[in-house]
């Protein structure tokens, strides 16, 4: 959510401070521009069982020295709320991308419409083919038969799948047939 574009996984000695004890190993990996959280994890949990191994690996015949955390950069990832996964369309494209991205699967994007909450899976940031949309305010709906624009405050996004409440996720264009969207009619 942050936009960087590198993150990992290490294993380090249990302190009594939160993850502040001495880095035993660590791996990267690339954040790529489609990557949700769930992608991410998987991704993360493949390369960290082997770095899990080789930890292992490394204590069992004592090749391997913990080395201190430095005390400065260090940073803390608390846990995302569901409120804070509710999708505020007056942001930047690449902001509510982020957001909606990093919020799938757990807690799940969210924004509501027509007094319902809307469940909201990862978007399109840009688009292609709006030469004839029409310009959007935050919020705003434009439906074609193939994409659902919504307005944010740097221009549209194509929704990708939404999951109306008590329903299963659906393609975004599927879910605007059904609705039957009003001109001028607005997310959030």
């Amino acid at each position: 959510m942050a936009g960087d574009e590198v993150t990992g996984a290490s294993t380090f000695v249990i302190e009594e401070g939160l993850d502040t004890g001495p880095v035993l190993g660590a791996v990267t990996e690339a954040v790529r521009p489609t990557d949700t959280a769930g992608s991410l994890l998987e991704r993360l949990s493949d390369v960290g069982a082997g770095l899990l191994v080789a930890t292992m690996d490394g204590l069992e015949d004592g090749t391997l020295r913990a080395v201190p955390q430095p005390a400065e950069g260090v940073s803390h990832a608390p846990k995302l709320t569901v409120e804070e996964a509710a999708v505020r369309w007056s942001l930047p494209a690449h902001v509510v991308d982020r957001l909606v991205r990093g919020c799938t699967p757990n807690p799940g994007a969210w924004t509501t419409f027509r007094g319902e909450r809307l469940k909201v899976g990862p978007l399109d940031p840009a688009p292609t083919g709006l030469d004839d949309a029409p310009a959007l305010a935050p919020g705003e709906l434009h439906a074609t038969k193939r994409a659902v624009l919504v307005g944010t405050a740097s221009g549209p996004v194509a929704l990708g799948e939404v999951g109306p409440h008590g329903k299963r996720a659906m393609a975004a264009a599927d879910w605007a047939r059904g609705t039957r969207i009003a001109p001028g009619e607005r997310l959030g």
